[in-house]
């Protein structure tokens, strides 16, 4: 099941909080997600992999369908990152119905804080529409303070995650 922890902004976009799962058939090995809503022209959503930080772009636009195309682009910066086959179908496997609830942990808030920041910067250097798989590549790069003691950066963390899975 797929469980993602919206902000307010983006839960606004999505209507509303739906309910909290009473029981998890097979969970993500990347975990819950935290996401949120970013107002650029085009309007897209940034979830962060509580588990990794991995994050993940995905158009806005339509709304009400944006939980349910997630996997798709999942899958396309899981093949960017070269997971393991046998990983990427595993993971896409248990992502079937969603779950959308308030944050959770204001730490994975920050981290969602930060992205955008960083993302926002790429966006304004760049003339023209961002290559969101490419934008998502960039940021996984980027070293974060809650995997310091760990592997450092998103990208570190799936390799790793993905190694030992």
């Amino acid at each position: 099941m797929l469980i993602v922890h919206a902000t307010r902004k983006l839960a606004q976009r999505l209507g509303r909080f739906m309910s909290a799962p009473t029981a998890l058939s097979a969970a993500p090995a990347l975990g819950p997600w935290y996401a949120t809503a970013i107002f650029w022209k085009p309007q897209v959503v940034l979830f962060v992999s509580e588990s990794t930080l991995l994050p993940v772009f995905v158009p806005l636009a339509p709304a009400a369908t944006v939980l349910r195309r997630f996997p798709a682009e999942l899958e396309v910066v899981l093949r960017r990152h070269g997971a393991p086959e046998a990983f990427i179908t595993g993971e896409l496997s248990t992502l079937g119905d969603a779950s959308c609830l308030p944050t959770a942990n204001r730490s994975m808030v920050g981290v969602l804080n930060e992205y955008v920041r960083l993302a926002g910067y790429a966006h304004d250097d760049l003339d023209s529409t961002p290559d969101l798989v490419w934008l998502s590549d960039w940021l996984a790069q980027t070293p974060m303070g809650p995997l310091d003691k760990r592997h450092g950066s998103a990208d570190r963390e799936l390799v790793a995650l993905t190694a030992s899975a």
